[in-house]
């Protein structure tokens, strides 16, 4: 007796360039009823345009949160269709909070290329920013099948989260580097859940909501995702440091340069190792890091276990993400495909 065929599950890049052609149309669609100026300075933000409006490919980034939002409703039991709507207003949010987010960290590139405030000037991309803000709103808003009430609610929510992370974020930066003022690994955890997990855990809510699910479906959906924002943000710590300036774009050690508290850092201070102690002392000094002392700092870190104890949480984290997506029932096909991108946006190098 023959067996049954298996059926492939698609590999996280397959999944991510499907739900990318799919929200594509309607997301440039969304775009275009923009100011022209702010729909330029989108387009360079998304990688259609370049800087003087004039078609360019570039990097259209991996597009996590509106595959989440798409395997959301398909893991409801819904077609991926009914949550594209809720896809284009997370990205749009996403990149909103990127154009802020660059200005406050004075960060020059994303994605091998001048950030939207060096290329336009700080005050348009305040502007494009708070644009994009609103029309996630509106579109959301205008969505179909009696769930954009319960949806608009779920992303005002998501927003409030992100900005108080951003706060904490900022207020950091104030904080020393030692002491009983200082700034604990749990700390930045709570504000990596607020600034980068809550959008991450509002896509997958968002697209059950819109699929019409049940609310445990719905919470054990934002769960996962707010543990998967937790465990991206991790990543982001460590390519910030150790990250090949070819795939992240920006340079090596930079945010040890710019003397960003994260994760890595933060863990290595933490511990009783004479590196921790050793890496305080050049952290505390007030003086900036040249090359030699951002080399000394990422070798310190990595010595006082913080590399390790970084890697260790976005793996707890996943392992959480995967124990909130088996509490409900979902679809098999849509579950087997939001699995397979949990190592891969671990493994990225960029």
């Amino acid at each position: 007796m023959t067996p049954p065929p298996t059926t492939r599950r698609a590999e996280a890049p397959e999944v991510l360039a499907r739900c990318r052609e799919l929200v594509r149309p309607a997301l440039a669609q969304a775009v275009h009823r923009l100011h022209p100026w702010h729909a330029e300075m989108a387009a360079y933000s998304f990688g259609w345009g370049a800087a003087d409006g004039s078609p360019a490919p570039g990097s259209q980034g991996k597009g996590v949160r509106q595959a989440l939002t798409l395997l959301g409703a398909e893991a409801a039991g819904a077609p991926a269709e009914d949550a594209v709507v809720g896809a284009v207003a997370v990205e749009l949010v996403h990149v909103f909070s990127l154009l802020h987010d660059d200005i406050m960290d004075g960060d020059e590139t994303r994605r091998q290329r001048a950030t939207v405030w060096k290329a336009y000037g700080t005050g348009p991309a305040i502007l494009a920013g708070d644009a994009l803000y609103a029309l996630a709103v509106q579109t959301l808003a205008e969505a179909p099948a009696g769930h954009a009430a319960t949806a608009v609610r779920q992303l005002a929510g998501t927003l409030a989260d992100l900005v108080r992370g951003q706060a904490d974020d900022l207020l950091f930066e104030s904080r020393p580097w030692a002491g009983p003022e200082a700034v604990q690994p749990r700390e930045y955890r709570w504000m990596a859940e607020h600034k980068t997990g809550a959008l991450l855990g509002c896509a997958a809510g968002l697209g059950a909501v819109l699929a019409g699910a049940p609310a445990p479906t719905v919470d054990a959906l934002g769960r996962a995702g707010r543990h998967l924002g937790v465990a991206f943000q991790a990543v982001d710590d460590l390519l910030g440091i150790w990250g090949d300036p070819e795939a992240t774009g920006k340079p090596v050690h930079s945010d040890l340069r710019r003397l960003k508290k994260t994760y890595p850092v933060l863990s290595a201070l933490a511990t009783d190792h004479p590196a921790a102690r050793r890496l305080a002392a050049l952290l505390c000094s007030g003086d900036p890091l040249d090359d030699r002392g951002a080399r000394l700092a990422a070798d310190l870190v990595e010595e006082a276990g913080g590399r390790a104890a970084t890697l260790a949480e976005a793996h707890r984290q996943l392992d959480s993400a995967r124990r909130s997506l088996e509490s409900v029932p979902l679809a098999p096909a849509a579950l087997g495909e939001i699995l397979a991108l949990l190592p891969f946006l671990i493994d990225r190098t960029g």
